[in-house]
Order: structure tokens, then sequence, then C-alpha cells
């Protein structure tokens, strides 16, 4: 197997593929189900509360309800009504723990029993919107008994007006909300999110800010009827987005740095998601900015549910969907386009580090977390549980929710990224010496093949491939060939330069044909680059890391990742891989490499 000018070494076995989410244990639900959130109750279960109903998200009854399970969300006991499907809507419903082990459950409760609501015209053509499941009251119920049973009672929690509230249609008597996320304690008081709804039209919630709802007493007092509750920030306006932006900040999620200071997170309509920082428990927060990564660029998000949460070492990880910028924030309906897109679901490591007004988080570059094979199958509203060393996440697509397991040495690649160095071993296929231009092709592993089901359909085996290179052009004409093991069907994969600095991708297995690029000016002649053209056989997704950097499309493009053809069978085709004078360092792999793989890569250097 061995030659002194290049090394083959054995393909890996592919098993099934965590980050797909039917691998994930499914939550019991009446037919819609959204927000599933989990606190750990202190008889050791893991308790649950789901939005429900038998018909679509905002259609009648619509209710909340509770589970719980004793074995990390494999299975569940029966569900428990918080509030009856033959009543108001109660609807998006957060919990909190408090020192006792009681647990109180958050939710909006339509106790008016309002029919519709006045709403732009168009797109409503009556003037009325009749989904009634984002206004009213906002209540909580209580367990003392770990979420088998829930109060009888409900307890009204005041909000305090806004000018948003006063603004709405109703002049304020009426108001317009709802929450997500979790509810958290911090400083001795209990801390609720609340996100303000200035009116009903195109895209459902024409404009939108965040507050917190707090309690000195709710972490001690045993009556509900006693709790005392105030509306942070203090003043008239909510968490918004940053200076210029659009009318929409919505969604907002809540975490705890190390000195206390709180950070929050939230989705938009600019392309972006926002986050801003408080150092007053609540009661101020800093201008809000857009997000970014490490190296500064802008994070792309759409219109979707975006957390960030500490996790118990005291790193960060966020959620979100790496797409957007200003195609989203320039389109002439972006409060409904930015809905669209939330598949697959990417995750940032985050790390504290000192700022001028105390801690911050810096954030590494981006993997995939989850996905699903339909890209029309949007996932969001997740919730993520620490248990005996374990990370679990919940997710769901409004129809199924699920819990999964995540991998940690996914999660430990994140938070490592900044100071990662080396060259992945496993998977390597073939390491091609600088100067050789004729290889023997390696064999890659296959992409789909028949199953054993009945019909002997499709099945993917979640193989992927990863191009690792080092390269230096002396121009960045276009056309010029880098690797290619194409045979004369054209089967195989060729990488050359395009136009405008950069690296294009052509995969073929005869039936099917794709083709994905790099960000623009990737490359600069006559400068050593790194690139890593992963091809992920999970979510069929083409990435390319640059120098470190994960390509996102810049503003360029909407997606700086790709799909290809999901019924691609295999990318082996000639039995030489012909290579260019100008590559350094040639690694080629049977498995997708993650980001954070390829960046420790690039940071080994071309002589490793």
């Amino acid at each position: 197997m061995q030659r002194r000018d290049l090394l083959l070494l054995p393909s890996l076995a592919f098993a099934q593929d965590p980050r797909e989410i039917t691998t994930g244990s499914v939550i019991p639900d009446e037919f819609y189900a959204d927000q599933p959130y989990v606190v750990k109750t202190d008889d050791g279960a893991w308790l649950c509360v789901i939005t429900t109903g038998p018909g679509h998200e905002g259609d009648g009854g619509q209710h909340v309800i509770s589970l719980r399970s004793l074995d990390r969300g494999k299975t569940w006991e029966k569900p428990v009504d918080v509030e009856p499907a033959t009543g108001p809507e109660a609807s998006y419903a957060v919990l909190l723990k408090v020192p006792s082990g009681r647990v109180y459950v958050f939710y909006n409760h339509n106790t008016d029993r309002v029919k519709e609501v006045i709403a732009d015209n168009p797109p409503y053509a009556t003037g009325f919107n009749r989904r009634v499941d984002s206004l009213g009251h906002f209540v909580c119920k209580y367990s003392d008994d770990h979420g088998r049973t829930w109060s009888v009672q409900r307890y009204e929690i005041p909000q305090r007006d806004f000018a948003i509230d006063r603004k709405n249609p109703y002049g304020g008597k009426l108001k317009f909300f709802w929450t997500v996320g979790r509810a958290f304690s911090h400083q001795g008081a209990g801390y609720v999110p609340l996100h303000k709804v200035g009116g009903f039209g195109e895209g459902f919630f024409t404009s939108s800010e965040g507050v917190l709802l707090r309690s000195a007493n709710i972490l001690t007092e045993r009556d509900p009827a006693k709790l005392t509750w105030e509306t942070l920030p203090e003043g008239d306006v909510g968490i918004r987005t940053p200076a210029g932006g659009g009318p929409v900040a919505e969604e907002q999620s809540f975490s705890i740095l190390s000195d206390d200071s709180l950070f929050c997170v939230y989705r938009t309509i600019d392309g972006h998601s926002a986050c801003t920082y408080s150092r007053n428990g609540g009661r101020s927060w800093e201008a809000p900015q857009y997000m970014r990564f490490a190296s500064g660029r802008l994070m792309k998000h759409p219109r979707a549910a975006t957390f960030a949460w500490r996790c118990e070492n005291g790193r960060f990880l966020y959620w979100f969907h790496n797409h957007g910028g200003r195609f989203i924030r320039e389109h002439p309906r972006r409060r409904t386009i930015a809905y669209e897109d939330r598949n697959p679901v990417w995750v940032c490591g985050g790390t504290e580090v000192d700022g001028p007004t105390g801690k911050r988080l810096t954030w590494s570059e981006p993997e995939v977390l989850l996905y699903d094979d339909d890209s029309m199958i949007r996932m969001s509203y997740p919730d993520l549980i620490e248990e005996g060393g374990e990370y679990y996440i919940t997710e769901t697509q409004k129809d199924v929710a699920r819990v999964h397991r995540l991998d940690k040495t996914l999660l430990a690649g994140l938070w490592n990224q900044a100071s990662a160095k080396g060259v992945p071993q496993a998977g390597l296929l073939l390491r091609v010496p600088r100067g050789t231009l004729s290889a023997t092709a390696p064999e890659f592993p296959i992409f789909t093949k028949r199953s054993r089901r009945s019909d002997y359909g499709l099945e993917h085996t979640r193989a992927g491939v990863t191009l690792d290179l080092f390269l230096a052009l002396p121009d960045l004409a276009a056309g010029q060939t880098l690797l290619d093991n194409r045979d004369e069907q054209g089967k195989g994969i060729h990488l050359a330069t395009g136009p405008s600095g950069t690296l294009v991708i052509e995969l073929s297995d005869g039936r099917a044909r794709s083709r994905w690029s790099s960000d623009r000016n990737a490359l600069s002649a006559g400068k050593l680059h790194h690139a890593a053209i992963i091809i992920d056989g999970g979510p069929h997704i083409i990435s390319f890391v640059v120098d470190g950097l994960f390509q996102d499309g810049g503003d360029e493009r909407q997606f700086g990742w790709g799909r290809y053809h999901p019924q691609t069978q295999s990318l082996n085709g000639a039995p030489k891989l012909r290579l260019s004078p100008h590559l350094r360092r040639t690694l080629l792999y049977g498995r997708a490499l993650r980001t954070s793989e390829a960046i420790a890569s690039f940071r080994a250097g071309p002589e490793a």
C-alpha cells in the first residue's frame, strides 16, 4: 500500500449520523408541537412543556401540556394539561424552578376569549387577524410535585406599558406578546423573557421588542398572589435592533456571564442576529450590535429562533442558521421571506473575554449541528440540557418535537478551535507530496446505495469527502485545474480556479452533476493559501474553509455553503489523479472534516 511518492490509507466505515433529526427521540404531542423546553426537577426527572393542539399553529384547541421523563428523553410519562384544549388559547410556555423545588410555568392566555384583532389590510382582507394565540394575558401556574400536577388557579403577571403597547390599535388595553426560551434566576431574583408586539400584518408580527419581567421575591415567596413584578429595561423602549435596523427584534435569549453581566441575542429581519449586554441586571442595555465571529465578520441569520446557552464548564453554545445578510435585509417582503431556510442548524462555541465594560463573548467558526434530508423542514425553538457529562438538545419542526444527544467531541472542537493545531489522521486516504502531478486516485466512499427495505430504495450512507490543500498561484486566471480525477464520462471531482479569485468544485457520478464555489476574492495571486473543501454526505452540503475562515457568502451570496445533488452515488472516476504544480500540500479524506479540524490543519502549516 505504500509508495515513496504517496501514502494510501483505508477508508472508514460510516455509522448512523446523529445530526440527522429523525435519529432523535420523539416527545409526544397531539399534532402541533412547539417550544419543547425542559427543566430538571428535584426528583431527577426532566420536565418538558410543549404548546400543542389538534390543528396547526394558531388553530383552536391550542394549549400547554407538560411531560416527565426519567430516562433522558427516551420515553415520557402521560402528558398533563397545564391548560385544557377546551379552554381559551394557551400558548408558548417557559419554565422556572425555584430553590424550594417548585416549578413555575409562564405562558400566553387568551383569558377574554378574543376572537379577532385589528390588523393591516393588506394582507388581512377583512382588516382583522383571527389568530389569537399571541395576545391577552401573561399568566403562570405552579407545580409542587415536580410537574405531575399543576395549580388549579392561574396568576396574572403584570407587564408595564411601553410605547410599542400604546401605539397598537387598542392603545395597550389589549396587549400583543409571547415568550420563548428560558426564564432564569439572577442575583436573588427571577426573570422571565417577554416579546412585545406592535401589530399584525405582513410577516404576522410587524414590529417587536424584548423585555424582562423581574420578580424580586419569586425565589422565596410561597404565595403566588404576593409575587412582585417589574418590567425591564427602565424607560419606554425595550431591546430593539441596532441603529438603522428594522422594526423586528424578538425572541430574546438571555445568558448570565461570569461577572454577572447578562448577554442577550435575538432575531431580526436585517439578515443578522443582534446582541447586547446589561451590566445592571437588565435595567439598561448597551447599544445593540449584530453578532460577529471572533474574526470580526458578521454572522448571518434569518427570522428564526437564535439561542445562546451557558454550559456548566463556563463555555457557551450558539444556535443559528448561517445565512441571510443583505439578501434578507433588502428583500421587499423581508418580514415574510426571512422565516425560510431553517435547515440545517449550525452551532458556534463561545468563550468569555474581557471588554471595556465587562465580560464579552467571542464566537468560533460554525459547524452543522442538526439537519433533515427534506430541505423544507424547519427546525427551531431548541433547549439545551446537560446530564451526567452529556449534552442534549430539543427541537421541533412544529409537528414533531425531539431530543438529541450531541457529540461531545464536536462541541469540544468548537471550544478549542482558537488554539487547535494539527493534521487530522482519521479518514485520511491520500497524502500527496509537493510537486506530484499524477498519483493513483484513492477510492472514495459511496454516498448512496440500495437499501434492505422491502422496496430496495435509496439509502444514504452519510459518507463524505474532504480536499485539504495548501496552494500558491502565480496568477488568478480562471479555469486552472488544481485537482481532477474525472474519467472520460465526466465522473469524479474537478477543482479549479473560478472568476474573481474563487475556487470552484464540480462533482459528478455520471447521473447528477453539482457545482459550488468559494466566496469571491478568497484567493490572492502569489500568496500561500489553505483551502478545505468539505463534501458532507450527512446534510449533502459543500462548504469551503479558506485560511481558517468558513466561507459564508459575504455580501455576494445569501448562502456561502451549498447543497449538492442528494442522489449522487460516488465520486470515483479515473484511476489516476491529476494535480496542479501549484499545490504545496494535498490531503484527501474519505469523510467530511469538521470546520474545527480544517482550521487546525490550516494552523499546522504546509509542511505538516
